[in-house]
C-alpha cells in the first residue's frame, strides 16, 4: 500500500509495484490464504490505476513546459534579430563573435560575413583612433562608453553611427564586449543644417547690406544690427530701448499707409507703429516699401519684410523688421517712367507722322492719278492723230513721215515715263499687291521671248535662251516676273553692240534658290557706274546717247524682286559686257495643273457687203479724243459711230438707238462712266451691250476696279490704234453672240 507521506511514484516504480502485487496475489492464491479478502485486491488495483493517471498528468505538464520554452526561445531570437538597433558581441581583440540581423543590414553585409571579422574594418579611416581609444578605455575601466563616429560599408557608402559599448565576463571568465549600433546620419545632417542656419542668421544680423530691427511687443527697439547702423546713420545705443521703427520712418507715408489699410480692411488702423505691423500681428505676410529718415535727415527708400515673434504659447513677444536699400530700384523705376513717357511721346509723334504720311501718300496717289489723267488726255490726242497721219491716205511725204516719227517717238517715250513713275510711286507707297505662287519659268521665258523678239531683230542682236529639261518653278508673281525679265532683256538689247548676243541662263543653288542671268556683249560698266545703279532717273551718263530710256526701270525691278523675297545684282567688265541676275526661291509644281486656255484669236471683222451695219456709241466729253476715234472708225465703213458728251445723254441714246457696243470714258461731267455702266447693266434693254472703258486713269488699281465693275475691256489713253480696233472687234463679236435671235 502506498505511503501517503511520499510523493508520486515514477513509471518504473509503478511497474515494479504492480509486479510485486501480482506475485503476492499469486502466492496467496497458491497458499490458498483464505483470510485475504476480495476487498483488499480491489483496493490494490484501484491504487495502481490512480498512480498511472498521476504519471500521465505529469508527462503532459512536462510536454507543455517544453513547448513554452521553445516559443520563448523563438520570441527572444526574433526580438534580437529584428531589433531597431544593431547588437554585436566582440572579444578582447575586437573580432565580432555574434551579431543580429539589424547590425548586418546597417553594415551592409550578411550576418555570416560579420563573424570573425574585426569591427575596425567598418570604421572610417579618419575615425579609427576614436574607435580604438573608446575600446581601450572600456577594457581598462569597465565603464560603459558611448560616442558617434563615421563608418563605411564594403561598397564605400559612408554613414554616421552612434555606438554604446559595455563589457561583461562570459562563462569562462573572459571579457566580452557588447556593442549597440544605430544609424544617426539624419540627425547629423540636421545638426549641420542648424549650424549652417545659425551661421546664415549670424551673417544676416551682422551684414551691412541688411537692416535688421527687433522690437518688443510695444514696438520699442531691442536689436539694431550693423546694417541698420550703416544705412540709417544711428548707433545702436542711441535707438535701443528708446525709439520705435515709426520714429525712423517718413510720417506722411505711414499716415497714408494707415488710411489705405483702413479702407482695405474696413476697420480703423492707427497711423503709428500699428500701421507698420498691423498685418504681421494677425499672421499675414507683409512686405512693403517705406521711406526711412536717416540721422542726417536724408531719405532712404527701403523694402521692409515684417513678421511677428511669438513664444511657445503663440503670444506675440515682439516684431522683426528686415529691410534692403531700394534706392537703385527706385532710380530704375524713375528712369523707366521717364523712358516710358518718352516712348509714349515718341509713339504719339510716330502716330502723328504716320497719319501725316498716310495723308501725304493718299494725296500723292490722288495727285499722280490726277496727273496721269491730265497728261494722258492730251498725249492721247497727240499719239492718236500722229498714228492717223502715219497710216493715212495718201501716205505722208518723206519729210512728213520723219516729223510724224519724231512725234510718235517722243509721245511713246513720254507715255513710258509716266507709266514707270506711277509704278515706282505705287511700289514705294507699299500699295503693290503681289500674288506669290509657283510659276513655270519655261512659260514665262517663252512669253518674254515673244515680247522682245522684234526689238532684238531691230538691233540685230542674237538671243540665246535656256532649255528646260525638267519643269522648273519659282515662287513669284507672274505678271511682275515678266515685267522684270522684259526690262532686263530690253536693256541687254538696247545697250548691246550691233550684231551682239544676249544669253539667258539659269543656275540652281544649295540654298533652294534659282539664279536667272541675263548676259550681254555690250560696253560694260565701270566701277563708278556700278555704284550708281538702281538710282531713280540715273542713266549712267547715257542721257546724251542715242539709246532711249527713263532711268527708272532698274529701280522698279529691284523693288519688285525684293517684294518677292528675292535678290538682284550685276557683274560687269568694261569692254566685255554685263551680267544682270536675279535670285528667287525654287518651288514645287502647283497641286492643280489645270492648263490655262488662251481665248481663241478673233480675226477682224471683214467688210462684207451683206453684213449688217454695226453701231458704236462713244460717250466722251473731250472733243480731241472724240475726233480721234471718229477718224479711226472712218476707215471702217462697216461701222457707224454715235456720240454723247455726258453720261446721262449717253444712257438716253443707248436706250433709244440700241448700239452694238458702247465706248465709255470714266471721268465725265455729271455722273461718271462707272455709274453710267451700273445703270445700263440694271436696264434689261441695255444690259446685254458690251461696254468698253477708254480712260486716262491708267493706274493698275484703276484698271482692276473697272473690270470688277463690269466693263468688257479697259483701254487706257493714249489710244493705240491697233489695240483699239482689235478690242472693238472683240466687243462686236460678243455683241453678236449675246444678241437675241
Amino acid at each position: 500500500m502506498a505511503d501517503p507521506n511520499k510523493g508520486p511514484l515514477g513509471a518504473a516504480e509503478l511497474r515494479e509495484r504492480a509486479e510485486e502485487l501480482a506475485r503476492e496475489k499469486a502466492s496467496l492464491l497458491e497458499e490458498d490464504i483464505g483470510d485475504l479478502s476480495l476487498a483488499f485486491v480491489r483496493q490494490t488495483l484501484h491504487e495502481l490505476r490512480v498512480h498511472q493517471i498521476e504519471l500521465e498528468m505529469q508527462n503532459e505538464e512536462l510536454r507543455r513546459a517544453q513547448v513554452e520554452l521553445e516559443i520563448t526561445r523563438a520570441r527572444y531570437f526574433d526580438l534580437y534579430d529584428l531589433a531597431p538597433m544593431g547588437y554585436c558581441t566582440l572579444n578582447e581583440q575586437g573580432l565580432i563573435l555574434q551579431a543580429n540581423l539589424t547590425a548586418a543590414l546597417l553594415l551592409g553585409v550578411t550576418r555570416s560575413e560579420l563573424v570573425e571579422r574585426p569591427m575596425s574594418r567598418f570604421v572610417f579611416s579618419s575615425d579609427q583612433d576614436i574607435y580604438y581609444l573608446h575600446r581601450k578605455r572600456l577594457l581598462e575601466t569597465g565603464d560603459p562608453q558611448a560616442w558617434d563616429l563615421r563608418m563605411v560599408k564594403p561598397d564605400g557608402t559612408p554613414f554616421w553611427a552612434h555606438l554604446e559599448a559595455t563589457v561583461a565576463l562570459d562563462e569562462a571568465g573572459t571579457p566580452a564586449l557588447r556593442f549597440v549600433l544605430s544609424d544617426v546620419s539624419a540627425r547629423k545632417e540636421a545638426e549641420a543644417a542648424l549650424v549652417k542656419e545659425g551661421a546664415l542668421h549670424s551673417a544676416m544680423f551682422n551684414s551691412a547690406k541688411f537692416l535688421s530691427i527687433a522690437t518688443d511687443a510695444k514696438g520699442v527697439i531691442q536689436l539694431f544690427n550693423v546694417g541698420a547702423e550703416s544705412m540709417l546713420g544711428y548707433r545702436a545705443a542711441d535707438v535701443m530701448t528708446k525709439l520705435t521703427p515709426f520714429d525712423l520712418a517718413d510720417p506722411e507715408e505711414v499716415i497714408a499707409r494707415a488710411k489705405a489699410m483702413s479702407v482695405a480692411l474696413a476697420r480703423p488702423v492707427a497711423p503709428g507703429f500699428e500701421a507698420l505691423v498691423f498685418k504681421a500681428s494677425r499672421g499675414i505676410e507683409d512686405i512693403y516699401e517705406l521711406t526711412c529718415i536717416r540721422q542726417d535727415g536724408g531719405r532712404l527708400p527701403m523694402v521692409l519684410s515684417v513678421s511677428a515673434l511669438r513664444d511657445g504659447q503663440n503670444n506675440i513677444i515682439g516684431y522683426l523688421l528686415i529691410g534692403t536699400d531700394n534706392t537703385a530700384h527706385k532710380q530704375i523705376e524713375a528712369e523707366r517712367a521717364t523712358l516710358n513717357q518718352a516712348l509714349e511721346d515718341r509713339n504719339a509723334d510716330l502716330e502723328y507722322a504716320k497719319v501725316v504720311a498716310e495723308k501725304a501718300n493718299l494725296a500723292k496717289s490722288e495727285f499722280l492719278s490726277s496727273m496721269s489723267h491730265e497728261l494722258r488726255t492730251p498725249l492721247g490726242a497727240i499719239l492718236g492723230f500722229a498714228q492717223l497721219l502715219e497710216s493715212g491716205t495718201p501716205p505722208p511725204t518723206p519729210t512728213q513721215k520723219l516729223s510724224v516719227d519724231q512725234i510718235l517717238k517722243a509721245g511713246w517715250y513720254l507715255l513710258e515715263l509716266i507709266n514707270e513713275i506711277l509704278d515706282l510711286a505705287k511700289i514705294e507707297s507699299g500699295k503693290v499687291a503681289l500674288s506669290l505662287e509657283p510659276i513655270s519659268l519655261a512659260e514665262v521665258m517663252q512669253d518674254c521671248r515673244y515680247m522682245v523678239e522684234a526689238q532684238a531683230e531691230k538691233h540685230s542682236v542674237s538671243m540665246i535662251y535656256p532649255q528646260f529639261g525638267l519643269p522648273t518653278f519659282v515662287q513669284a508673281d507672274q505678271k511682275r516676273l515678266k515685267q522684270i525679265l522684259v526690262n532686263l532683256l530690253s536693256n541687254a538689247i538696247k545697250y548691246n553692240q550691233m550684231g551682239g548676243t544676249v544669253e539667258v541662263s539659269c543656275h540652281g543653288s544649295s540654298s533652294g534658290r534659282l539664279r536667272i542671268c541675263v548676259q550681254d556683249t555690250g560696253a560694260g560698266l565701270a566701277p563708278e557706274q556700278m555704284a550708281q545703279l538702281f538710282q531713280p532717273f540715273n542713266r549712267l551718263g547715257q542721257r546724251e546717247g542715242t539709246v532711249e530710256g527713263t532711268g527708272i526701270g532698274l529701280v522698279v525691278c529691284k523693288r519688285l524682286v525684293e517684294l518677292m523675297r528675292g535678290v538682284i545684282g550685276v557683274e560687269s567688265t568694261v569692254g566685255k559686257g554685263s551680267v544682270f541676275w536675279i535670285e528667287l526661291d525654287l518651288s514645287h509644281a502647283p497641286q492643280t495643273a489645270a492648263a490655262a486656255t488662251e481665248p481663241a484669236s478673233l480675226s477682224p471683222a471683214q467688210d462684207d457687203a451683206s453684213a449688217r451695219l454695226q453701231t458704236l456709241l462713244y460717250v466722251e466729253d473731250n472733243p480731241a479724243n472724240l475726233m480721234l476715234v471718229e477718224e479711226i472708225l472712218a476707215r471702217r465703213p462697216d461701222l457707224r459711230l454715235l456720240s454723247a458728251t455726258d453720261g446721262t445723254r449717253g444712257i438716253e441714246i443707248a436706250r433709244t438707238a440700241q448700239p452694238d457696243v458702247i465706248l465709255m470714258d470714266i471721268s465725265l461731267p455729271g455722273i461718271s462712266g462707272t455709274e453710267a455702266l451700273k445703270i445700263l447693266m440694271e436696264d434689261p434693254t441695255t444690259a446685254r451691250i458690251p461696254v468698253v472703258a477708254i480712260s486716262a486713269n491708267a493706274l493698275p488699281r484703276d484698271i482692276e476696279l473697272g473690270l470688277e465693275a463690269g466693263f468688257f475691256r479697259y483701254l487706257t489713253k493714249p489710244i493705240k490704234v491697233t489695240e483699239f480696233l482689235e478690242t472693238v472687234d472683240l466687243a462686236l463679236t460678243r455683241a453678236k453672240q449675246s444678241r437675241p435671235a
